[in-house]
């Protein structure tokens, strides 16, 4: 449905994975990857954000390096360039409200979840709504003073790494009053969305959760 685009970030050009929808473009969605890059899972929960009538754009953090195997993914989540990444988070984000006219939402998955707070938290008014599934990352750290979207977050029962991250979130939001609504979904492990990986895919809860995050982001953008 969709294909690659490149646009600015921050003086050089970073790419990324665009879908549309033909006839209702107007509201966006950044898709953050998870640790293994932007694979054909990642394409295709923008394509399927396109389909619900979205604009849904990519950023490809690793640019262009993408691994099934778990040993590399780890290595490339922890040298991933935070500055970096958070100048194509913002291009991404630029390029994206430019087609949409409006303020975009943010959504992401384990590492890609943790990203997706960190690009809310760093683009203010530029985004509208933000989503983390079972989001983490050591080495974010995150400007809650800056965020103004609503945080809708999906957590697994069964995820001690996620799940940390957890009451932290849900402190540092609530003392500052800024809204979030936290699901957790029996019987799941991390990752339980990744319908690319049968020994922890669990359908019931990811398309509950799936139409808990459009409803969410049809409401806030």
């Amino acid at each position: 449905m969709g294909g690659m685009v490149s646009f600015a970030s921050n003086g050089g050009t970073a790419s990324g994975y665009l879908a549309r929808h033909a006839a209702e473009p107007g509201r966006g969605a950044i898709v953050i990857q998870e640790w293994w890059g932007v694979n054909d899972h990642i394409m295709q929960v923008a394509d399927r954000f396109a389909e619900a009538g979205f604009s849904a754009l990519a950023p490809d953090l690793y640019h262009g390096k993408v691994t099934q195997s778990p040993d590399e993914a780890g290595k490339l989540l922890m040298a991933l360039n935070l500055p970096q990444a958070e100048r194509d988070l913002r291009g991404a984000i630029a390029h994206l409200r430019s087609l949409t006219g409006r303020p975009v939402g943010t959504v992401g998955f384990c590492m890609g979840g943790a990203l997706s707070l960190f690009a809310a938290c760093s683009n203010g008014e530029s985004v509208g709504a933000c989503v983390v599934y079972y989001g983490g990352h050591p080495k974010v750290q995150y400007d809650y003073d800056s965020l103004r979207a609503p945080v809708l977050g999906h957590w697994a029962e069964q995820d001690g790494f996620a799940n940390a991250n957890v009451p932290v979130f849900e402190r540092e939001l609530g003392r500052r009053g800024r809204p979030y609504e936290f699901h957790s979904y029996p019987g799941t492990q991390h990752a339980f969305f990744n319908d690319g990986r049968p020994d922890v895919y669990v359908r019931a809860a990811a398309e509950l959760s799936w139409q808990r995050t459009l409803t969410f982001f049809r409401q806030h953008l």
